[in-house]
């Protein structure tokens, strides 16, 4: 099987498949990759940049359009994550190119998750966006919710968002995601009760004294 080569831009971020991604381009070598997208229409990849170092998962990203280009050749663009893959080869930069590539392997994920687990996240994140009064809107019904779909929300720092990318399974993710928000939701409802406790500082109270 010939070797597939993709372009790259690694960014300090986790980008799951399906994602909208709007970015703002200033450096030269990636405006020559987006220039070379809307041109040939190739996509590239985003792995993210963690601990100093590129990681080997990365995600597809295919340019939607280029939203504004301003005189000094900055530019602000739409993007839609696709598929994973994996880093064999990373090679920087690629020849006759400014930007970085990588030999790669695209990778399958399963989407098909457990039924009870859906209905717990689901429930779990409500709660989690009336505590946080987050108004992104989550699906009406639990065999529509994927774990990448509402991972940005559930609180999750960069290294565990990029293991969750990592995962192969939707049922892994599941789990994974679960154990997540039953450790984090109770942290939240604790800072939510301090931060009503500080704004109630300073009003009039009524209270009952002890009686002695």
């Amino acid at each position: 099987m010939p070797a597939t080569y993709l372009a790259q831009f690694p960014l300090q971020i986790v980008v799951f498949p399906g994602e909208k991604l709007n970015l703002h381009i200033f450096e030269p070598r990636y405006r020559q990759l987006i220039r070379e997208c809307e041109d040939t229409g190739i996509s590239f990849g985003i792995p993210c940049y963690l601990n100093q170092q590129v990681m080997p998962i990365g995600t597809e990203i295919h340019l939607e359009r280029i939203a504004v280009e301003n005189a000094d050749g900055t530019m602000d663009i739409h993007t839609h994550a696709q598929g994973l893959y994996r880093i064999e080869q990373f090679i920087n930069p690629m020849p006759d190119r400014l930007y970085a590539g990588a030999k790669i392997q695209r990778l399958e994920h399963d989407t098909e998750g457990n039924l009870g687990s859906s209905e717990r996240i689901l429930e779990y994140m409500q709660e989690l966006f009336e505590l946080l009064s987050i108004e992104k809107e989550l699906p009406k019904r639990a065999s529509a919710l994927q774990v990448f779909d509402i991972a940005h929300y559930a609180g999750l720092p960069r290294e565990k968002e990029y293991e969750l990318l990592t995962m192969n399974f939707e049922a892994q993710r599941q789990e994974f995601l679960i154990a997540h928000l039953e450790n984090f939701l109770p942290q939240v409802k604790e800072m939510s009760a301090l931060q009503e406790k500080v704004r109630l500082n300073g009003h009039f109270k009524q209270l009952k004294p002890p009686y002695f």
